[in-house]
C-alpha cells in the first residue's frame, strides 16, 4: 500500500515509515492536548471530587459547560496552527501559546 500512496503522491506522503515523518498525534495540532485537558483539570478540580463518580460527574459537567466563545477561540487557534505547521513544513511548532 505504501508503494502505490509513493507513486501517487511523490514525495509528499506523510507517514511514520517514508517521505515525511509525522507524529500519530501531534499536541502542536491536537485541540484536547493544547486546550482541553489543561481547561477541564483546573475547572473539574474546583469541585474537589472525592470518588470516581464525583469525579466523572464533574467532568461532564465541565465538558457541557466550556462557553462556545471559548471553543470559537479554540478552533481559531486550531487554524493557524494548521496555516504555522504548513509554513514549517511540518515541524514543531515550538513558540505556541493559546491566544486569549
Amino acid at each position: 500500500m505504501i508503494a502505490v500512496l509513493q507513486k501517487m503522491f511523490p514525495g509528499r506522503l506523510i507517514s511514520l515509515r517514508e517521505n515525511i515523518t509525522w507524529p500519530p498525534r501531534s499536541p502542536d495540532l491536537s485541540p484536547c492536548d493544547y486546550f482541553l485537558w489543561g481547561y477541564l483539570k483546573a475547572e473539574v478540580f474546583k469541585h474537589r471530587p472525592r470518588t470516581i463518580e464525583e469525579l466523572k460527574v464533574a467532568i461532564r459537567q465541565e465538558i457541557s459547560a466550556i462557553p462556545l466563545d471559548i471553543l470559537a477561540r479554540v478552533m481559531d487557534n486550531f487554524r493557524e496552527r494548521l496555516h504555522m505547521c504548513v509554513a514549517r513544513q511540518g515541524n514543531h511548532l515550538d513558540d505556541i501559546i493559546f491566544k486569549k
